[in-house]
């Protein structure tokens, strides 16, 4: 005699619908032949659970089970489940009901976008037409001839499946006859040909974050392609190209980078020179005996950092720049300068060390010769 269908799910019959379902799916996994297939009590078990469940999650076969009825046993009907479909049970575990399927999800599109380097630094909102699959205007997206409307597919009957019994299992694959939508159109859109979608260029604004890197990606949701008869939107991802700027470099680190060229004579005695910023210029010193390549910094002049409120740096590589055609006045303060210098070689250093070099290298041959 079969055991009581809500004893074998570990329920009382006061469980509710949502309860059984969550009982059913936890046994018909522990109890899933591919997961002890050395065990055949696990095997009936597995059915008995099916069984039970094919009983109790039908409100109608329930109130009958309840008042006494009698269903089945092992071994009756498709599949051995007691008039049950092992396809609906698989699909039960894997998490498809009798619903219907999922309405199919829109593609995600690409495109790119040219940005200033000025629009980058400062943020901006930028059009961008795509062209894409969107809804029907004539028969709003639902495929059908105006008057008409899709009917439920008389063979899955709006399951979108169609299960193949094949001893204990049962294959289910898309239902031939309705593509697996669950609906046939018996009367398709002229426009759309049934599909629900027409080729169409939609345009959108783009909100650029201040700071924006060459190659950023920009995700906007539910903007991609309309999902077929009625199903929801892709996302449109946009890649920004950011134009090269005359006068800042960017960084790896995001910071901003500026070659200034000063004279030898600001390099000797130091000046204060006017330098570009990102809003305008700005005045910095230049110390008294700076070197060639010598690098000052202004901070929180540089881009905007898209993950802060903070700003970058602006870095300004010194770079002196020597004069290749003298007059005789130059000339003479040059030769000038030169004799009041203290006679110093500022090579002697290097110099030196290659002299050491030298004389261990010889050293080293003599006693090798003996």
């Amino acid at each position: 005699m079969a055991r009581d269908f809500y004893e074998v799910l570990g329920l009382d019959k006061k469980a509710s619908d949502e309860e059984i379902k969550r009982a059913y799916r936890k046994l018909a996994r522990d109890y899933h032949p591919d997961r002890n297939p050395d065990d055949p009590k696990a095997e009936e078990r597995f059915k008995e659970v099916g069984e039970a469940y094919d009983t109790l999650k039908d409100p109608e076969k329930r109130k009958e089970y309840d008042a006494g009825g009698v269903f089945g046993g092992f071994g009756r009907g498709p599949g051995g489940f007691g008039g049950g479909n092992v396809g609906d049970i698989f699909s039960t575990i894997f998490g498809r009901g009798r619903g219907g399927p999922e309405p199919m999800r829109g593609r995600d599109l690409e495109t790119e976008i040219r940005l200033s380097f000025e629009q980058a630094m400062e943020g901006a909102q930028v059009p961008v037409t795509v062209p894409k699959q969107a809804r029907c205007p004539t028969c709003h997206g639902d495929g059908a001839a105006s008057g008409t409307r899709p009917v439920v597919c008389p063979r899955c009957e709006g399951r979108g499946v169609d299960a193949q019994s094949q001893g204990f299992f049962s294959i289910s694959q898309p239902c031939p006859q309705c593509g697996g939508r669950g609906q046939v159109i018996e009367t398709p859109c002229p426009d759309c040909q049934g599909t629900g979608l027409t080729l169409q260029r939609k345009r959108y604004r783009v909100n650029i974050p201040a700071g924006v890197k060459d190659g950023t990606r920009i995700r906007l949701a539910g903007k991609g392609e309309d999902g077929p008869l009625g199903g929801p939107a892709g996302d449109l991802f946009v890649t920004t190209r950011v134009a090269a700027s005359p006068v800042f470099d960017r960084r790896a680190d995001g910071n901003l980078e500026v070659e200034v060229p000063i004279t030898l004579a600001e390099a000797i005695g130091g000046a204060n020179i006017e330098v570009p910023t990102l809003r305008g210029t700005k005045r910095i010193r230049v110390a008294p005996g700076t070197q060639h390549g010598t690098v000052q910094r202004l901070r929180g002049e540089g881009p905007p950092r898209p993950s802060s409120r903070e700003r970058g740096d602006i870095h300004y590589r010194l770079v002196v720049e020597i004069p290749t055609d003298l007059d005789e006045k130059q000339r003479e303060a040059l030769a000038e300068l030169s004799r009041t210098e203290d006679g110093r070689d500022p090579r002697e250093r290097i110099l030196a060390g290659a002299r050491r070099e030298a004389g261990r290298s010889d050293r080293s041959g003599k006693v090798g010769a003996t």
